[in-house]
């Protein structure tokens, strides 16, 4: 999974779904640990802005 930034919002609905917790926001902008993240799109079903897409 990876943050299209320029089309992310930072509603954080994102990381409100994620049932691994790997998202969060660091210097001003989503991000996506990969090490925890386990590709399931649940964050990507919920983006109003399509802002996530899968690698």
């Amino acid at each position: 999974m990876k943050i299209v930034a320029e089309k992310c919002q930072k509603c954080l609905e994102c990381a409100e779904v994620c049932p691994m917790k790997a998202i969060s926001e660091k210097d001003g902008k989503i991000v996506i640990d990969k090490e925890v993240c386990l590709g399931c799109g649940c964050c990507a079903s919920v983006c109003p802005n399509r802002a996530i897409e899968f690698e």
